[in-house]
């Protein structure tokens, strides 16, 4: 039942821009902290970036900071990764993830079946 869907992922040149959507079914979307990963070819998946529930709180890798933006509608169940200024170091698959609040017992999280991001000439 649950799900994260992904779309925008695909083939962009150096400097260009894509955005990333996520839509969210089968649990309780705005309780949620979301985050964006992605995965390397032999590399470990790392955090891209973080959005909280409220108030809206974001985080960033070094690396993308400045480049790419989180954000989430939660009328939508959506969150989307704007990201800018691509550099052939950014190609990876990129995963959507939801996290449950640390309070809760249940630390389950819920992961999309990611996207390849590319970027080359």
């Amino acid at each position: 039942q649950v799900q994260l869907v992904e779309s925008g992922g695909g083939l962009v040149q150096p400097g260009g821009s894509l955005k990333l959507s996520c839509v969210a079914t089968g649990f309780s979307f705005s309780l949620y902290e979301m985050n964006w990963y992605r995965q390397a070819p032999g590399k470990e998946r790392e955090l891209v970036a973080t959005i909280a529930n409220t108030p809206g709180v974001t985080n960033y890798a070094d690396s993308v900071k400045g480049r790419f933006t989180i954000s989430r509608d939660n009328t939508k169940f959506t969150v989307s990764l704007q990201m800018n200024s691509l550099r052939p170091e950014d190609t990876a698959i990129y995963y959507c993830n939801a996290k449950p609040p640390t309070t809760w017992t249940l630390q389950t999280t819920y992961w999309g079946q990611g996207t390849q991001v590319t970027v080359s000439s």
